[in-house]
């Protein structure tokens, strides 16, 4: 078994993985950066989803763990005081894991070009200025023509991100299924939209067509240039986020810890 460290640059974050590397390699744990077995992420939810986009080639072969160094995230189980336990845990791994669904974008290009992306968190187009203008189909069929600020294409674990900030629902992990949610859409007499999130399985797509022009596409910490694209495609991918399931956290108890606090 082999194991990575990938941190974020703060100096806590920094320390917390030099400790950890001198802790696993006296325990005989091999650290390797370019082949891992297990990622272990140092820093927030932000630094695993860095993580997950640098071994994003090689996500059917690894399994992620995360280390928080502030207070516990939506992907990190373990906190910066518990390096003896986690690597413990890391020398008696036996392959368990929890798996979560990924976001797949396809970008289609005028030219035909087509280039994709896999999303732990969230796809998102937005209008920086002016209106976006896009066709929105599902089944095949176009649905609606939406004008807005955006869109934004989560997964169940992204749900609670951006998505529930646009009145999206949260939903579970164990759905397969991705949600389409509207960034202060324009509803009235002449334009109208559903104005309600979308929820899609797997097996469904939702393509979006832009009318308009010089808009962003972004999925999770990367950014996509907008010229010359003809059309976005968002479904379920085949692919899925593995995680070491040593003291994997119940989701639901993730959404209470961050959203409602604990209840006495």
């Amino acid at each position: 078994m082999k194991y990575a460290i990938f941190n974020n640059e703060d100096v806590s974050s920094r320390v917390v993985a030099k400790n950890l590397a001198l802790e696993m390699r006296k325990q005989g744990l091999t650290v390797d950066n370019d082949e891992p077995d297990i990622v272990v992420s140092v820093g927030g939810d932000g630094t695993l989803l860095g993580a997950f986009q640098h071994y994003v080639n090689r996500i059917d072969h690894i399994r992620f763990v995360g280390l928080h160094t502030g207070h516990l995230g939506f992907y990190t189980d373990w906190l910066s005081t518990e390096l003896d336990q986690l690597v413990a845990s890391l020398s008696h791994d036996n392959g368990q894991k929890v798996s979560y669904p990924l976001l797949e974008l396809t970008v289609i290009q005028t030219s035909g070009e087509k280039s994709q992306y896999l999303a732990l968190n969230e796809a998102v187009i937005k209008q920086p200025l002016g209106t976006l203008v896009a066709d929105i189909y599902l089944g095949g069929e176009v649905f609606e023509r939406f004008r807005g600020d955006g869109i934004a294409v989560a997964t169940p674990t992204g749900s609670t991100a951006y998505n529930k900030a646009n009145g999206g629902a949260v939903l579970h992990p164990a759905l397969q299924a991705i949600q389409m949610s509207e960034i202060a859409s324009i509803n009235n007499r002449v334009f109208r939209t559903l104005g309600s999130p979308l929820i899609v399985p797997r097996d469904q797509e939702i393509v979006m067509r832009p009318q308009s022009n010089n808009f962003l596409v972004m999925y999770d910490q990367g950014e996509i240039a907008s010229d010359h694209i003809l059309e976005l495609r968002f479904r379920v991918s085949e692919k899925c986020v593995h995680f070491a399931r040593y003291r994997h956290v119940d989701f639901w108890r993730r959404v209470q810890n961050a959203f409602i606090n604990d209840i006495e």
